[in-house]
């Protein structure tokens, strides 16, 4: 018998049970990790919520964690039962003691990355690892904008474009949470509870305005992204922190200056082993050299997994949030 939360109806967090359940035996080509730590996303709260779909119910959420492999199925020679492992891409069930996964879904921890480091940094860190690496290849010198720059993808992506020697823009909603931006390597932070985001996009960039956006939040600031784009500039809306962007009339577009739009997901980039362990080895590397500093900056028993989620929804925490088994 091990723990785990589990839900068995959409809704808010008071879905959340703390059960015991009986953790299966791994299939051939399968892995089972006995969790040492558990990442916390805002996409746990999209499961939870019904805004994606669950495969069944009751289920279990949670798409990142690391450990120490329990058992392997037949298959399996990447790993081997004793090995540190982590993981980001899921399946659901994380939020968990014991975690039976996908072999191909596991890469090898590093002896010098801590468990706390890579369950707090792995989603995050991968998913800016492919905004910043992959869907606009960023080379220097380029100013961008990048919304919520003071949550946990915001805060890896401050370090990660500072170390790349790009101007990121943050978008704030405190004077506190514009300090930590700064800190960590925002060139500039904007406000949004009493600024304009456009109008001061472009004033920090002589009216220039910027090549990319990388929008996490969603819903309330598609039109403000948008508005932020240079001729032809790129949109990337990869989260729905404020609800999903719905009814999106195309012309618009066209009307703002030819504009591209993707939404992208961190599965469709490290869709294959290899991909997997190559992504993730440069995020480790950029956590050895010290360009990365993992800001674990809340942790919750993972009973506790209710709370946790509430204090992440009410934007009260900064950083990274883990649970502990």
């Amino acid at each position: 018998m091990a723990k785990r939360i589990q839900i068995q109806a959409h809704g808010g967090p008071e879905v959340l049970e703390f059960v015991d359940f009986h953790p299966a035996e791994p299939g051939p080509q399968q892995v089972r990790v006995r969790n040492q730590a558990i990442g916390l996303n805002f996409i746990d709260t999209y499961y939870r919520g019904g805004l994606y779909p669950l495969a069944q119910l009751p289920s279990g959420l949670g798409n990142e964690g690391a450990g120490v492999v329990d058992a392997v199925g037949s298959d399996v020679h990447n790993v081997q039962v004793g090995d540190r492992v982590a993981y980001g891409t899921g399946p659901l069930g994380a939020y968990s003691e014991l975690h039976v996964l996908p072999a191909a879904n596991v890469v090898k921890l590093p002896e010098d990355i801590s468990f706390e480091q890579a369950a707090a940094v792995m989603l995050k860190g991968l998913t800016v690892q492919y905004l910043l690496r992959q869907t606009y290849e960023l080379k220097g010198g380029e100013t961008i904008l990048f919304h919520a720059a003071a949550g946990g993808v915001g805060s890896i992506a401050c370090q990660w474009a500072k170390a790349l020697g790009v101007k990121l823009i943050g978008t704030v909603s405190s004077p506190e949470k514009a300090a930590l931006a700064k800190s960590l390597g925002a060139w500039e932070t904007i406000n949004y509870s009493h600024e304009d985001v456009a109008q001061r996009v472009l004033e920090l960039t002589d009216g220039k305005k910027v090549p990319v956006v990388y929008d996490g939040v969603g819903k309330d600031t598609w039109l403000t992204s948008l508005d932020s784009l240079a001729l032809r500039g790129l949109m990337v809306s990869f989260g729905n922190a404020s609800g999903a962007v719905t009814g999106v009339n195309l012309g618009i577009l066209s009307q703002k200056g030819s504009l591209y739009v993707t939404r992208p997901t961190l599965a469709s980039y490290a869709n294959s082993a290899e991909n997997l362990q190559t992504m993730a080895d440069e995020l480790f590397a950029m956590i050895r050299s010290g360009d990365i500093k993992v800001d674990i900056s809340q942790r919750f028993a993972l009973k506790d997994a209710a709370q946790a989620q509430i204090e992440l929804s009410s934007r009260r925490t900064t950083g990274s949030t883990i649970l502990l088994p």
